[in-house]
């Protein structure tokens, strides 16, 4: 079976999991249960030469493979962190530049719109030419615009290094879901794409906290200096633990030794082709993906990047805080994430567990279970984060603790809906993480754009009560939908 398997990606066709099934025998065989391969790696298993290789990543140990997992997610984080760590200097930008402060914030809007289409070109390129060098690649063309960001005298060209540092950081964000399917266990695999996912989304508060120190005491240059050397210590790290995740026998065997490692060459036989590029898009046609991908986007949306993206106007101008002040303000939703990802990830797999032992089998769709839980949530942190802003006449604490509670959820059902997607179609899990974030930043970079206009026309707690209506009406029922025919399907 796994033989038919490679050929068939060597044709360029990655066999489904229905494709598995109906080859096997008339039971059916759970997701969880099967040995798969994804789009941009080589199919090798038992019984076939260099399985047993210890330059195979299945036969890592674990604190190598957990090694490589935290770094794929630091370097997604990374890609998010510096996304919003201008946020704080929006000010500052508009001064220098010459611009209004939402044309500033425009400097965040390209780089969460690149943040989800460049995997879709750095995907196929890791099949081809391999993760390692790739990365190696990211994080040392990041830092060098970076340092170009820091010498920047024009809006123009902070523009251009900003787009060009979101392209070049972004490739972990796409293919990280692959990553981590491959080097997890699929008892851990829930816990262990909840580090990815959790590390993507704390970027995003983490920047403007970190920041906002930063843009205050030491000056705007100093955050793109940071990030800089932020990169220069990734490239410093990958250099010394990194590894390619992507197994080729005949590759191995070229790449042995530390400069043998350094070397680029091909490491796949295909050759890159222009549908290549669009393969995540096909995805669409699987409705469990296709909803799953949009409910995300949506909950997202309205889950962390408005929380994000109006912190300096909700905040600087009804209190009139300044950058460090407003930095502080992210306090609540880096505490909703981590505690969000706490009860997330492992609670998932506890709870299959639980249900595996109490009925003997058990499908993707029963985490969507524990998805009701991040969606209540949600809709409560958002309702008190709105109305208690929009009442609040000097600052106090309870606009922050519904924006904790909202984020709390939000990166429940991140971590939750991301794997049920992944383990929907585990033998394209690195295109399932691409189309995944290519829906979330495409929806997510419309935001900017019409969140000013929505909190001036309906206030704080009418905003908040239209987005809850929106989740609910476009992301939850749609859920329930695809729970309800997924475990009728795959439970009979």
């Amino acid at each position: 079976m796994v033989v038919d398997i490679a050929e068939n990606i060597s044709s360029g066709r990655t066999r489904s999991s229905e494709d598995i099934t109906s080859t096997t025998s008339k039971t059916s065989v759970h997701l969880e249960n099967v040995g798969f391969t994804s789009p941009d790696c080589e199919a090798f298993d038992d019984g076939i030469p260099g399985n047993e290789s210890p330059q195979n990543p299945v036969n890592w140990s674990r604190l190598k493979k957990n090694a490589q997992i935290l770094m794929v997610a630091f370097h997604s984080m990374m890609g998010t962190f510096m996304a919003a760590g201008i946020i704080p200097a929006y000010d500052a930008f508009a001064e220098q530049y010459n611009v209004t402060v939402p044309n500033a914030s425009y400097l965040t809007s390209i780089q969460i719109l690149l943040l989800g289409l460049s995997p879709l070109i750095w995907n196929p390129v890791t099949a081809v030419y391999g993760r390692y060098h790739v990365t190696l690649l990211s994080v040392l063309g990041s830092m060098i615009c970076n340092i170009g960001g820091a010498r920047c005298t024009s809006y123009s060209g902070q523009m251009a290094t900003r787009a060009l540092t979101a392209f070049l950081i972004s490739p972990p964000i796409g293919n990280g879901s692959g990553i981590v399917t491959e080097l997890s266990e699929p008892e851990h695999r829930g816990k262990k794409l909840g580090w990815w996912t959790l590390m993507t989304t704390i970027g995003t508060p983490a920047g403007p906290f970190f920041m906002g120190f930063v843009v205050k005491h030491i000056g705007v240059q100093w955050i793109f200096w940071i990030f800089a050397i932020l990169n220069l210590c990734q490239f410093l790290v990958y250099l010394a633990i990194g590894d390619e995740t992507i197994y080729n026998p005949d590759n191995q065997r070229k790449t042995n030794g530390f400069w043998g490692k350094l070397i680029p060459r091909k490491i796949s036989s295909h050759s890159l082709r222009p549908l290549d590029f669009v393969a995540p898009f096909s995805l669409a046609k699987y409705p469990r993906i296709l909803i799953i991908a949009c409910a995300h986007a949506i909950t997202f949306c309205y889950g962390n990047i408005v929380l994000i993206v109006e912190m300096p106007i909700a905040f600087g101008e009804k209190f009139h805080f300044d950058a460090q002040q407003i930095g502080l303000q992210f306090i609540a939703i880096i505490i909703g994430c981590v505690l969000g990802e706490q009860v997330s990830g492992p609670m998932c797999d506890w709870f299959l567990e639980r249900v595996r032992k109490s009925t003997g089998k058990s499908c993707p769709a029963d985490r969507l279970w524990l998805a009701y839980i991040a969606f209540g949530t949600i809709f409560a942190g958002l309702l008190t984060w709105g109305f208690q802003l929009q009442n609040a006449t000097t600052w106090n604490v309870t606009p922050c603790v519904g924006a904790a509670i909202a984020s709390f959820g939000n990166q429940m059902q991140t971590t939750i809906l991301t794997t049920f997607a992944v383990e929907s179609r585990q033998e394209r899990a690195s295109q399932v993480g691409v189309f995944v974030n290519v829906c979330r930043q495409a929806y997510g970079f419309l935001g900017p754009f019409y969140f000013p206009d929505m909190f001036t026309a309906l206030s704080f707690g009418g905003a908040a009560g239209v987005m809850v209506a929106i989740i609910g009406g476009c992301a939850l029922l749609p859920i329930i939908a695809v729970q309800f025919v997924s475990i009728r399907a795959e439970k009979g």
